[in-house]
């Protein structure tokens, strides 16, 4: 039996739906309950004659059907959407961690996509894009009013196609343009570091197919060659847009001895409560975790679920409030639909959808005109689903002022003291860390 596959930034319960047949151009004009539940297209197969016919230039068929496909699906909330047989392959490369790309780590900073590190050797790399750049367009298209998503998928493509940056660099005054061709990029979800006083710092960019396994080598990592044994863990999950559940399901499952990881519910009813293991390799380490406002989907169910179990101390910012689940339809042709079909929910029974997570200890940053920069989060997206049932979520706690926000520190830069870093959050996190250990 094949093993079905989860996806919450984008995707989850990865399923097959075939449509046997084709509607005929039929017009059905029964009227009341013997109307066919297939009589509105009817209108759409005029309106296809229509265009087909009387449109002042010839018109493709497959383009139009396409684009009525995704008008469709786009009525019912940001993330459902139709996807063509193109797109649906470069969605199925992304699950996997591979992809067309330039190859560069970004952050998203006061609105800004900011670049952390391009990957060594990739395009990126050998064009001289630099950790700080601010990447202000792709292909002559502004990308500051779109979601971190969209952000994304603009800068992925087939390989060997041609992409365009304009980038801000600090101390040029002039913006830059890099013509780059895309190339198969393979990324590294897992980066983890051993910082002074035993404290491990593991950073999770994304949950996709092996997360888990990456972060089970990174922990062999840190206890090899006769080290002491890990004293604490500071989870950095800021920027992780989400992934394949399933993953982070089995990511959160290694940090919990027992207890409740998450649950789904559609229409109101409980589908299903996933239950952690034990014997978990870190489940009973001192743990804090970092997230932010682009902390999205599965890294909130992760967060929310170390949160509920009170394993974990978080540090940072509200995180996005993406609690709705997806399933991954192929269709006929190579096509695919993501449609939203759940909403998921913290061991306690709190929703994240619209709501996120709220962090025991919150990190605010100040703008240069002295104001505390927002965020465009799920509640602001237009067509957002509400909050369905649960308890209210948890309420503000401590905040900490850090001043400027910090550029998000590429993990060969990172001091093996953070205190000595001007990442603020992370410093926060660690010095919570060390008095963890103390206490034990």
């Amino acid at each position: 039996m094949t093993r079905l596959k989860r996806w919450s930034l984008t995707a989850i319960l990865v399923a097959t739906a075939y449509a046997g047949g084709a509607f005929s151009a039929h017009v059905s004009h029964a009227t009341g309950e013997q109307a066919s539940p297939y009589a509105p297209l009817s209108q759409m197969a005029r309106v296809l004659v229509l265009l087909e016919n009387q449109y002042v230039d010839p018109v493709e068929r497959q383009r139009i059907l396409d684009g009525a496909i995704k008008g469709m699906v786009a009525e019912l909330d940001p993330h459902s959407a139709y996807m063509t047989p193109k797109e649906f392959a470069l969605f199925n490369q992304d699950t996997e961690g591979a992809f067309g790309g330039i190859g560069v780590e970004v952050d998203f900073k006061d609105e800004r996509v900011v670049v952390v590190a391009p990957i060594p050797g990739s395009p990126a790399a050998r064009a001289g894009i630099r950790s700080g750049d601010r990447i202000i367009q792709v292909d002559g298209t502004l990308l500051r009013d779109m979601s971190v998503e969209k952000i994304i998928r603009v800068m992925r493509g087939p390989p060997k196609t041609q992409v365009v940056l304009t980038i801000s660099r600090k101390g040029v005054d002039d913006l830059i343009t890099f013509e780059l061709l895309r190339e198969h990029i393979k990324v590294r979800s897992v980066e983890g570091k051993r910082l002074a006083k035993n404290v491990v710092y593991l950073r999770l960019k994304q949950f996709q197919q092996g997360t888990h396994q990456e972060l089970l080598k990174e922990i062999g990592k840190a206890r090899q060659g006769g080290q002491a044994e890990i004293g604490a863990v500071i989870l950095d999950m800021r920027s992780n847009p989400g992934g394949l559940i399933d993953e982070a399901e089995a990511v959160a499952d290694e940090f919990l001895p027992s207890g409740a990881i998450f649950s789904t519910r559609h229409r109101g009813r409980i589908l299903d409560e996933v239950w952690a293991h034990r014997g978990g390799a870190l489940s009973t380490v001192p743990l804090v975790v970092l997230v932010n406002e682009y902390s999205a989907s599965s890294a909130e169910l992760v967060a929310g679920a170390l949160q509920d179990n009170g394993r974990a101390t978080t540090i940072g910012a509200k995180t996005f409030g993406k609690g709705s689940v997806q399933t991954i339809y192929q269709l006929p042709g190579g096509a695919g639909l993501r449609l939203t079909t759940m909403r998921y929910y913290t061991p306690n029974g709190r929703a994240i959808q619209a709501a996120g997570i709220i962090p025991e200890i919150a990190i605010k940053y100040q703008t240069k005109d002295g104001g505390d920069p927002t965020a465009i989060r799920e509640q602001n997206l237009q067509g957002h689903l509400a909050a369905e049932g649960g308890p209210p979520g948890a309420k503000d706690g401590k905040v900490l002022i850090g001043g400027k926000r910090p550029d998000y520190t590429p993990i060969s830069k990172l001091p093996a003291d953070p205190r000595k870093g001007d990442d603020f959050a992370l410093q926060t996190a660690y010095q919570t860390a060390l008095e963890m250990i103390a206490k034990r």
